[in-house]
């Protein structure tokens, strides 16, 4: 199970960007976090188009199999959702990895419950303005 943005495992975070602009603001190699919006069609795209790996954060199963489609590298969702996604995601061997939203340390043991592939703390995505 993956966690980001935990204080224990320091691993790159996420970028959160809402244009083309922002990400060349990001660092090299880095990985975007996009929350799907179809009028960031553009900005998806792009990372698609030119191989950036991206998160995409999604409401609902249409948005993670819009995510499937255009490469994206993981989709985070929430608790709610997410063991459906997961489910859809095993039977159609979607290369992304599913992750959920946590606040607390104590939800950790939840969501591995659940059978998720990861969580992700509010700390692992930085805000590209």
């Amino acid at each position: 199970m993956l966690l980001l943005g935990h204080p224990l495992f320091k691993k790159p975070p996420f970028y959160d960007v809402t244009s083309i602009d922002a990400i060349l603001q990001t660092p090299s190699n880095s990985t975007l976090y996009i929350a799907y919006r179809p009028e960031l069609h553009d900005v998806i795209e792009h990372c698609a188009l030119n191989r950036i790996a991206f998160a995409l954060g999604v409401k609902n199963v249409r948005e993670a199999v819009y995510a499937h489609n255009y490469g994206a590298s993981y989709i985070i969702t929430t608790r709610i959702i997410a063991p459906l996604i997961q489910k859809i995601a095993e039977n159609y061997m979607f290369d992304a990895k599913v992750l959920v939203w946590i606040e607390r340390e104590e939800e950790i043991e939840e969501v591995a419950n659940l059978g998720i592939d990861g969580a992700i703390f509010p700390e692992g995505i930085v805000k590209v303005i």
